[in-house]
């Protein structure tokens, strides 16, 4: 078993890293301050290809895998979440379910604005009565003269009212038996469409530079051929959606413990107390040889579940476990990281402020820590 990276993966890290550290690190702390969305950086994310990497090249993608996909996503989170959340949620959840599931048709209309970055994706899922029931949905659409009439909100939706915001996948209740028992399934709505209206965005603890608001459907009216996939298929689709999602979501996890680690590493270099630098002291030195063993587990862990991914093989159990174990690492990385700086870590001047403002949501987004372990048990057979 070789746990090295192969030569275009290694390049495709380090070009990332370069980017990250270049590009996105000057600006990562007054576009949290200003809650600016990046336009510019992603516009160089898509110049770069990395706004399809896990997608065909016939479309527009950089034809890579799911671990370039992952490293790519680690290596941005080391140095900006909102980052790194905004390209995640666009590949993962806004193109994943037009490559998966559309017609070829649909896929040659939507997937090269979506890979090149020209136009962003979104996931429309979540509302407000149907978070961790995902399958409580109450967004309805009825077949009308040819077109999906749709009414229905979503909730804490990610690249869904920027300026160059193009579609978002949304999950609807499009009939059902009778009996109680509903059929379910993925449209795509694109932006302008009447009566689809997206809401003023959220006052977040983090992520400040990312999209993310409330969506209103009424009587939004979308062609009869913007159905993704069978119609009833929406259930199936969107958990699958998910497993994919938690392999990014997990990849921020990583990146941003180890991006936590480097600046708490280099601060405890040169800060001093007692006549030496504090990375001398015993305690110091215990928070971070914990810290670096557990990212190290970590990374080793999402790395797994991209690469049975792109073996083919079932990748539902191993994604959950990384996408559990890498957000609670995140949070005690970001946490760890803050106590090391002292008072210096609670202000926003320092770069581990924003990491542990940023690192909670990973408990959270893309299935809570108690769905995951619903997730877990179940796979093994509970």
């Amino acid at each position: 078993m070789n746990f090295d990276l192969s030569d275009d993966h290694a390049l495709l890290q380090r070009t990332v890293r370069d980017f990250a550290e270049q590009e996105v690190a000057p600006v990562a702390a007054e576009l949290d301050r200003t809650k600016a969305f990046p336009y510019d950086l992603v516009h160089k994310l898509g110049q770069l290809n990395l706004m399809g990497i896990p997608f065909p090249e016939e479309y527009g993608g950089a034809g890579a895998d799911t671990l370039a996909y992952a490293i790519a996503v680690e290596e941005l989170t080391r140095v900006d979440s909102s980052v790194a959340i905004t390209l995640c949620a666009h590949t993962s959840l806004g193109t994943q379910p037009i490559y998966l599931f559309g017609t070829e048709e649909q896929k040659q209309r939507w997937l090269p604005d979506l890979c090149a970055g020209r136009k962003l994706g979104a996931f429309g899922l979540t509302e407000p009565e149907a978070g961790s029931d995902a399958g409580n949905t109450k967004t309805r659409a009825r077949l009308e003269g040819g077109e999906w009439v749709i009414d229905g909100a979503k909730q804490f939706i990610t690249n869904a009212g920027t300026d160059i915001s193009g579609l978002v996948s949304i999950t609807a209740v499009t009939g059902g038996d009778g009996n109680g028992a509903r059929e379910i399934s993925n449209l795509v709505v694109e932006h302008g469409t009447p009566g689809y209206e997206q809401g003023e965005p959220y006052r977040k603890m983090g992520w400040h530079a990312s999209d993310t608001r409330p969506l209103t459907f009424t009587e939004a009216r979308v062609p009869e051929a913007n159905l993704l996939g069978p119609r009833g298929a929406g259930f199936k689709q969107f958990l699958h959606i998910l497993d994919i999602g938690r392999i990014g979501v997990a990849a921020m996890g990583v990146g941003l413990a180890q991006g936590a680690l480097d600046q708490a590493l280099a601060y405890a270099k040169e800060r001093r107390a007692f006549g030496k630098p504090i990375s001398r002291f015993q305690s110091i030195q215990a928070k971070l040889a914990d810290l670096s063993t557990g990212i190290e587990a970590a990374r080793l862990l999402t790395y797994k579940a991209a690469r049975l991914k792109d073996a083919g093989a079932n990748f539902t159990l191993t994604a959950a476990q990384a996408k559990l174990k890498t957000g609670r690492l995140a949070v005690r990385a970001t946490e760890e990281a803050v106590q090391i700086h002292g008072g210096y870590g609670y202000i926003e001047e320092y770069p581990v402020c924003r990491f542990y403002r940023d690192a909670k949501i990973l408990t959270i987004g893309e299935g809570t820590d108690e769905v995951q372990q619903m997730v877990i048990a179940r796979a093994l057979g509970a």
